[in-house]
């Protein structure tokens, strides 16, 4: 199964939206990255490497800007149409999920080659690769809550 087929499904569990809305706005985790690496079953450093780096330029470049425009468009503005200006919002979400599927594929291209870790564990690593170190990742609860919410 693809990364994004696999994301789709899983982000569809009860739990998980609510955990990764958390991860991403409370603790500034980058979600596909997470997937990924639960995906590939990998909590190995020097495969995380990459792939972190490879989602901090991509969430700079692409995302974190669509996810700016489509907050800022949330609330009503005298004078512009609701309608109108919730149309042009849904167009931002869906070219802001484009953007994410974008990397769960450039990260999917990194290999998905199953080396046994377990959720939690891949969370940790992951979380850890992009925060630059284990002092900086996710709290353990945080991380712990999407990893029950995916198994």
């Amino acid at each position: 199964m693809s990364l994004w087929d696999w994301s789709l499904k899983a982000y569809c569990r009860e739990g998980v939206a609510d955990a990764c809305l958390m991860l991403q706005d409370e603790h500034g985790q980058n979600i596909p990255l997470l997937f990924w690496a639960v995906w590939a079953e990998t909590s190995d450093p020097q495969r995380l490497a990459p792939a972190a780096d490879i989602a901090r330029r991509w969430e700079r470049l692409a995302v974190a800007p669509l996810r700016a425009v489509r907050r800022t468009l949330k609330p009503a503005l005298a004078g512009v149409s609701d309608v109108a200006r919730e149309e042009l919002r849904d167009d931002v979400k869906a070219v802001e999920l484009r953007a994410e599927r974008v990397l769960l594929e450039a990260l999917e291209a990194l290999g998905g080659h199953r080396s046994g870790a377990h959720a939690l564990a891949a969370l940790e690593a992951a979380s850890a690769a992009w925060a630059g170190g284990a002092a900086n990742r996710a709290p353990d609860n945080a991380l712990a809550a999407l990893a029950a919410a995916l198994s």
